[in-house]
């Protein structure tokens, strides 16, 4: 696929033989129905069962129409996550039995189905004049989140089997990874809990991912109501705002609260030095609407008496210790993927809990350096936007960069991370572009002699 980094939206081709230079024609845009389909149709992927198998499968459509376009334009730090993606490719030579190879596959399809999201939309951002539409997609995967929350909330026990779970064989319907990804669930449950409580989770398998989802998205809905001042959609999603808490807040995911409680708090310093009166009275609003709801729901207190009455930490750093203990034998290319040992009180492989564990577990440090660094440059590149919306689409990067050791990326949230990314870069470009324009004084054509 031939790339570039920034196409100009027609190049001068060599003068032809009559000394008038030609004009290379524009490649044809992007369409945006693809992102729609993968992102809009949420709903109906998981109710087929298709949503986590399926996924790889939108990614390379996507991949499909950018190859058949050609002359895409790469985006800031896409290098380094190809580097990423080759030392996890060299990674399977460390696989200790041919049945894990099904879910390296898998997790391998994510890492590639974002890089290639992240291109898709740069690339239709950049050469679309209304940017905000390309958002839309990503405003109707949060309705899902919304929608599919509250059925958490309502109908907490209600579970399925897919179409997808029925049509695979026994033997790999069977197995607890995959059996989680396609059998349809609404909620998770704890019975250890003082409160036994219903965490809504669907249309992800576990709740841990729904609130990362959440917190990932939260920023690009407040962000495309900056950018469209007007419309049914914006009255829709500004009304979804305080809706959407209840089922998040019912997550009683730590890591969410905190990821989005240090984005905000990086969006109020840019916003304080900068002297941006709209981003802060939008923040001011987030957590209004926030503290608001904890009124009726006492989220601190069902996070404590979770904590109080189960292993979770105690699970978690076992697994934590134990992947530092071994990562010393297979620095450089880890072990391929989780494994499940005898060594640790939690019932969960080494190598999960958190997706900087996973990596570092899977495929080694230096592709764990390669990880971080790429949401440590998108972040500093996103924070060059100028408007309230692009400050806000900034710190998408830091909240992935808070969640990643607690929380699993190697999923749809992945690609989700890499849309906004991808839309930041391209809106903090067009903004710069425009003020270095501004800052320009016009030049008056030089007049050639006669």
């Amino acid at each position: 696929m031939p790339v570039i980094q920034a196409p100009p939206a027609t190049e001068p081709a060599p003068p032809a033989a009559g000394g008038t230079p030609s004009v290379v024609a524009p490649p044809p845009r992007l369409p945006v129905w693809p992102l729609i389909a993968m992102f809009g149709l949420v709903p109906i992927w998981w109710l087929a069962g298709f949503f986590y198998l399926g996924w790889p499968l939108l990614g390379a459509l996507l991949f499909v129409l950018l190859v058949t376009r050609g002359r895409v334009p790469l985006p800031p730090a896409t290098g380094i996550w190809l580097l990423f993606l080759a030392i996890v490719l060299v990674s399977v030579t460390q696989l200790q039995s041919p049945v894990s190879l099904l879910t390296f596959a898998l997790r391998l399809g994510f890492y590639l189905t974002a890089a290639v999201v992240g291109v898709y939309v740069y690339a239709v951002a950049r050469e679309r004049p209304d940017q905000t539409a390309v958002l839309v997609p990503l405003c109707a995967f949060w309705f899902a989140l919304v929608v599919l929350g509250w059925l958490g909330v309502v109908i907490p026990r209600f579970e399925m089997a897919t179409p997808v779970e029925v049509l695979l064989p026994g033997g790999v319907a069977g197995t607890p990874f995959i059996n989680d990804m396609v059998h349809l669930s609404t909620a998770e449950f704890s019975e250890r809990s003082l409160n036994p409580i219903f965490r809504p989770a669907a249309p992800f398998a576990y709740t841990n991912n729904y609130g990362s989802a959440y917190a990932i998205t939260l920023p690009c809905v407040v962000a495309f109501t900056m950018l469209r001042r007007r419309g049914l959609l914006r009255w829709a999603l500004l009304a979804s705002l305080p809706l959407s808490l209840v089922p998040a807040f019912l997550t009683l995911n730590r890591a969410m609260f905190l990821s989005l409680g240090a984005g905000l708090a990086v969006l109020g310093l840019r916003a304080a030095l900068r002297g941006n009166v709209r981003v802060a009275a939008s923040i001011v609003g987030v957590v209004l609407v926030g503290g608001l709801v904890t009124l009726f729901i006492p989220v601190t207190e069902l996070i404590g008496n979770r904590v109080e009455s189960s292993d979770t930490n105690t699970d978690r750093f076992s697994l934590y210790s134990e992947v530092l203990r071994r990562v010393g034998d297979s620095p450089w290319l880890g072990y391929g993927a989780p494994v499940n040992v005898d060594t640790v009180s939690a019932d969960a492989p080494i190598g999960t809990q958190g997706q900087l564990w996973m990596v570092l577990f899977s495929h080694g440090i230096p592709a764990l350096l390669c990880f971080l660094a790429w949401f440590v440059v998108a972040a500093f590149v996103c924070a060059r936007a100028t408007s309230a919306a692009g400050q806000w689409l900034s710190i998408v990067p830091v909240i992935c960069l808070v969640q990643v050791p607690f929380y699993g990326m190697a999923n749809q949230n992945l690609a989700v991370a890499f849309f906004a990314v991808g839309f930041a870069m391209a809106l903090t470009e067009r903004e710069v572009h425009r003020a270095g324009g501004r800052s320009r004084p016009r030049q008056r054509p030089a007049v050639q002699p006669t």
